[in-house]
């Protein structure tokens, strides 16, 4: 394992912001986040595959009455997250390394009020539609993890996985599209992301992509 990765790694192994396997609240903080964490009743906030957590952390700048956790599995990734929120004091923010096919772990029903996916892998092959954080399985999921009108927001440079979520989320049943468009950054709805971008959002921008933005509603 290189220096670098592993050194994050550790990071993440002593922050309190990052929880982990091994860590206490892993086991127990499902359903419980205000509590046992956030000691508030604050609204919740899920970014799904957060990577290196510029969103989160972002957000949580952003909105210090809401809480935020950015969940991913690699460490290397969460420990960035967890310096950038841990070096601007940023107690609303929280880190939580784990697969999202295991969110039933660590989510309760009705207990999250906004879940974000910032950039997620299409899985463009068809073959692999059961790994797109957006096919019904997984939307399904997000239904039962968010409060009543809790709100599912997707971000994507993918116009096939934009395509793709457009149709899934209004054939769902579970879920109304409040907005979307196909170009951010000319929509009125660029406001809604206080200029918060992504390493990887940055270099697609560069490159001439468009950024696809959906929000929706749960029923």
């Amino acid at each position: 394992m290189a220096r670098k990765k592993l050194h994050h790694y550790e990071f993440s192994a002593k922050a309190d912001n990052v929880i982990e396997a091994g860590k206490s609240l892993y086991t127990e903080v499902k359903g419980q986040w205000n509590k046992l964490y956030f000691n508030n009743e604050n609204p919740i906030v899920v970014e799904l595959a957060c990577g290196k957590g510029e969103y989160t952390v972002g957000l949580g700048k952003v909105f210090p009455d809401k809480n935020f956790i950015g969940m991913d599995i690699k460490g290397d990734r969460i420990a960035r997250g967890s310096f950038m929120a841990t070096e601007q004091n940023l107690r609303n923010v929280a880190f939580l390394r784990a697969g999202i096919q295991y969110s039933n772990e660590f989510f309760d029903k009705d207990e999250l009020s906004e879940i974000w996916l910032i950039h997620p892998d299409p899985q463009v092959r068809d073959r692999d539609e059961n790994k797109r954080l957006t096919n019904p399985d997984f939307l399904n999921r997000y239904a039962h993890y968010l409060h009543k009108d809790g709100l599912f927001c997707l971000k994507t440079d993918s116009t096939f996985l934009y395509d793709y979520s457009l149709e899934t989320i209004s054939q769902s049943g579970r879920f109304q599209i409040l907005e979307h468009t196909d170009d951010l950054y000319t929509s009125h709805l660029l406001d809604e992301h206080f200029g918060v971008k992504t390493h990887y959002e940055s270099i697609f921008t560069a490159k001439g992509h468009t950024i696809k933005y959906i929000k929706a509603q749960l029923l």
